[in-house]
This record gives C-alpha cells, structure tokens and sequence, in this order.
C-alpha cells in the first residue's frame, strides 16, 4: 500500500547530463517564441541548468503566418550563435525548423530545401483545427523525397483523441512521434497528459521535446510528472542522443 504515496518525481529531474533538445523557438524575433535575445539567453540558461547541453531549435514555417526561410534561420542562428557566445555560452546551438504540412512545405522538400534535425529527419507538425486533407499523400511523398518525418507533440493535436486508430496510422505511414515533455505535467490539460500516457504505454513515441516558447514553458520542468509510469519515458529522453551534434563539425 505504501506504494501508492511514493513522490511523484520534477520532470525537470528526469533530464540527463548532455541531453540533446530537438524543438524548441529560442530564435529570436523570428516566430511565436523567444522576442528578443534577451529572451532568448534567459531561456537557453534556464534549459541548460535541467541538463539540456545542445541544441537544435526550430523555429515555425507557416506559409502566409511565419513565412521564415532556410536562409533567414540560417542568418539568425549565425547571429544568435554569436551573442550567445559573448555571453561565455558555447554549447552545441544549431537551428533546424518545424514545417507545417502543407501545400508550401510539399514544394520545399520536392525542391530539397529543408532545414532537418539530422542528415534526412524532419520536424513536422499540422494545424490543431484538423489534419491537412492530402496528409497521407504529404507523408509518402515526403519519405519518397528522401525524408524522414518526425511529427510533432501528436498528444496535442485533439481530433484525434476519440480516435485511437489514427495514431496507429501515422505510425504505419513512416510517422515517428516526439513528446513535448510539458505535457506529462499537465501543462496542457488533463485530457492531454492522458493521451500522453497512452501513447508512452503502447511504446509510440520515438523522442522527446521541450518545445519552449517562454518562461512558463520553462516553469513547466518545475512540475511533478503525472505518469504511472516513468519506464517509457525515460527511455525516449535517452532516444535524443541520437541527435547529439559531432563537436567536430562546425554548426554554422
């Protein structure tokens, strides 16, 4: 019985020494995430002191919303890179981006011109309205253009919540799934920690994500982890190392 009293364990000591972050919006004045650089050094020093040692942060390419290139994210990673550095912050900080899946994302990966994770993994997410209607036929032409699709906080997207069949799916199609860590907090709400859950359970989740945006993003690994659990998702943290950055290759 005492089991059942055991203290829930702080995400934010869940993070291993030199764990790899592979989404996040740490650019600045480039998306919804960090404004300014002032934001951005407090938020890079805040996942640093959980463990976090490299970084591939992606910034939102949204046709018509955030309409950012793989050159202007280039351009501001060089930057960033930069001011970080006379801030005595000279880990691994490179940018990739987290492609909405639509008409304008189809014509870049046809054309080859695609900011990803590592070698051919792509970061992707589609709208919390609804999934895009040719999203099967995006997904195999994608992997048929030579990529990888990694698909982002699938715990988020609420259509398919009563419709378990769909992840699997996903998972058939060639989908592999990244966890926002906030969610297993309950950042979210209840609803979705327990697709969280589910979708750890049954073994559906490739990596993990921190996904910041902001400080309350941040505050997020201060909370207790909701899972029964924690088996799962200790083994998809470890799973990020498979994006650690050669420190012998220049990351600009």
């Amino acid at each position: 019985m005492l089991s059942f009293f055991r203290p829930k364990t702080v995400l934010q000591d869940l993070i291993p020494d030199n764990h790899v972050d592979i989404h996040s919006h740490l650019l600045p004045g480039i998306d919804d995430g960090a404004r300014h650089f002032e934001d951005s050094l407090r938020l890079t020093r805040s996942l640093q002191s959980f463990g976090i040692a490299q970084f591939i942060t992606t910034p939102h390419i949204i046709h018509h919303v955030w309409d950012n290139t793989g050159a202007t994210i280039k351009l501001k990673e060089a930057a960033t890179v930069l001011e970080l550095e006379k801030h005595q912050i000279t880990i691994p900080f490179r940018a990739a981006a987290e492609y909405m899946m639509d008409d304008h994302f189809v014509e870049l990966f046809k054309k080859g011109d695609v900011l990803t994770l590592k070698a051919n993994y792509v970061l992707v997410e589609m709208s919390y309205i609804n999934p895009p209607i040719h999203l099967y036929e995006i997904l195999f032409d994608l992997q048929v253009a030579g990529y990888i699709p990694v698909l982002a906080h699938p715990e988020r997207y609420l259509f398919y919540h009563n419709n378990f069949e769909e992840y699997l799916k996903l998972k058939r199609a060639g989908c592999l799934f990244q966890l926002n860590l906030a969610a297993v907090v309950g950042y979210y709400g209840e609803e979705i920690t327990k697709v969280a859950e589910k979708l750890l359970q049954k073994g559906m989740y490739n990596f993990v994500g921190s996904d910041v945006h902001h400080d309350n993003h941040v505050a997020a690994f201060e909370k207790k982890v909701r899972l029964k659990d924690l088996t799962p998702l200790r083994e998809i943290i470890t799973n990020n190392q498979f994006f650690k950055l050669d420190p012998s290759i220049p990351t600009l």
